[in-house]
């Protein structure tokens, strides 16, 4: 066993899963803060969940603000390049605030146009356009940051990405809970405390991870830039190939965001009570992602710096030692949701209807750990060696999966209630499944390959 490599990983991961345990945690609050508030339940709860799948649509769209910046760093810092760290850094945030500005000057079409394809209720259609409105402000915020973790990522540098997301998701969490119930003699805002929380703590996190940039690699990196680095920015050969592996990150990210949409959409049109039911089943479905994620950026850091220093013996072990820790969180997770779902259904909100409905689909949290986690994982690794068509036509093979599954079992089974819910988390489990046996086959000639090709 390679100690060292081991150390490097957990590293690497462990920061990583301190802060993304605090990511479900937010979704969690905003859940249990609409459940506890007067009024419709479902709907509250049902309206966080369309309001968060309208606004995934851009965020998801231009996750390749991260991922393709994750990679690339990697590989320039494997190559001890910081110039070129430094020239990836700039590109990726010019491109978040572009991307940011168009959102914001669409924000009305583009909230109206999705709107209209969701079959919920106008209760909870009414309450997602005030979470929508409020929490777009974000957006500049929201993408600068997505270029700043994957940058972080490709330095080898999880800890200051970790507080950075800890004093994000911390802010949230004390904020929506103290603007929608109020303080003291105040009130509060109701629900819409819940999205404007958001926002703050977004522009709290921005301005922690610029000054990281700014005092820990003010003269490592960004010092070796020079007057021509600033103005080629747009015109050089390392922008062409951003902008096209980018744009295949976009495919991806735009395939998974259908699958997204697909099942929110779906649940939402067989009532409040089992989009409500789908919605938390889900939130604690993707709690153990936050956790092979952590080893998932190990993997993406280390395959890009390997593959950057043509380290094919060391990129082969990483591989190998990132996935037994991944199955090791896979079977974690199977123990926890078999002992502690229960109570935590209960926590999530107090309207007992939601509880019992969201009972029936447990068994999904003991199957799906072990393909979530093999699936999360080979996406860092091929993130780390740029392998951005490979992920591409995998996820697009992801998507035809779950709605193949969807429509022929809705056709055969003509499904109402919870059956229909039963069958769109079956439609989910194969998605998960196509992205595993996909990625494993092409890894060799994707991954392996360019660790051995010569500098």
């Amino acid at each position: 066993m390679n100690k060292a490599l081991n150390r490097e990983i957990l590293r690497l991961a462990v920061p990583s899963i301190l802060a993304g345990i605090t990511v479900p945690l937010v979704g969690m609050v905003d859940t249990a803060v609409a459940g506890h508030l007067d009024g419709d339940t479902a709907a509250q709860i049902g309206a966080i969940s369309v309001g968060a799948m309208v606004l995934s649509l851009l965020y998801w769209a231009f996750g390749f603000l991260r991922t393709g910046t994750g990679g690339l760093t990697a590989q320039a810092f494997g190559r001890e390049d910081p110039a070129e760290c430094g020239r990836i850094f700039l590109r990726g945030v010019a491109l978040a605030l572009i991307a940011a500005l168009a959102a914001l000057l669409l924000q009305w079409p583009f909230f109206k146009g999705v709107i209209l394809m969701t079959d919920a209720t106008p209760a909870v259609k009414a309450l997602a356009e005030r979470y929508f409105f409020i929490r777009i402000w974000a957006a500049p915020a929201t993408m600068t940051l997505m270029a700043l973790r994957g940058w972080f990522v490709g330095m080898q540098d999880s800890v200051h990405p970790m507080w950075m997301d800890l004093i994000i998701n911390g802010v949230n969490i004390v904020l929506s809970v103290v603007l929608a119930f109020g303080i003291g003699s105040w009130e509060g805002l109701g629900f819409a405390g819940i999205p404007l929380g958001t926002v703050i703590a977004q522009y709290s996190g921005l301005l922690y991870g610029l000054l990281v940039c700014w005092r820990r690699y003010g003269r490592s990196v960004f010092a070796r830039l020079r007057r021509e680095d600033f103005s080629a920015l747009l015109h050089d050969g390392s922008t062409g190939r951003f902008f096209r592996m980018n744009l295949d990150l976009l495919g991806r990210s735009l395939f998974f965001i259908l699958i997204y949409i697909g099942f929110t959409m779906i649940s939402a049109g067989y009532g409040d009570l089992m989009l409500a039911a789908g919605s938390i089943i889900m939130q604690l479905l993707m709690f153990f992602s936050y956790f092979t994620d952590g080893f998932a950026y190990a993997g993406e850091a280390l395959t890009g710096r390997f593959i950057g220093a043509r380290d094919g013996a060391m990129l082969r072990l990483s591989v190998r030692y990132v996935f037994v820790w991944s199955m090791a969180i896979a079977l974690l997770f199977i123990g926890l949701y078999a002992s502690t779902s229960v109570p935590v259904l209960r926590l999530l909100t107090s309207d007992e209807s939601v509880v019992q409905a969201a009972r029936q689909f447990l068994p999904w949290l003991l199957l799906m750990p072990p393909l979530g986690c093999a699936a999360f994982t080979w996406d860092g690794i091929f993130l780390g060696a740029t392998a951005s068509r490979g992920l591409m036509v995998a996820m697009g093979g992801a998507a035809a999966a779950f709605f193949g599954i969807w429509f022929i079992g809705r056709a055969l089974l003509q499904p109402a209630g919870a059956t229909a819910l039963h069958l769109l988390f079956a439609a989910y489990f194969a998605h998960l499944a196509f992205r595993t046996v996909w990625l494993s086959l092409r890894y060799r000639k994707e991954v392996l390959a360019k660790g051995n090709m010569p500098a």
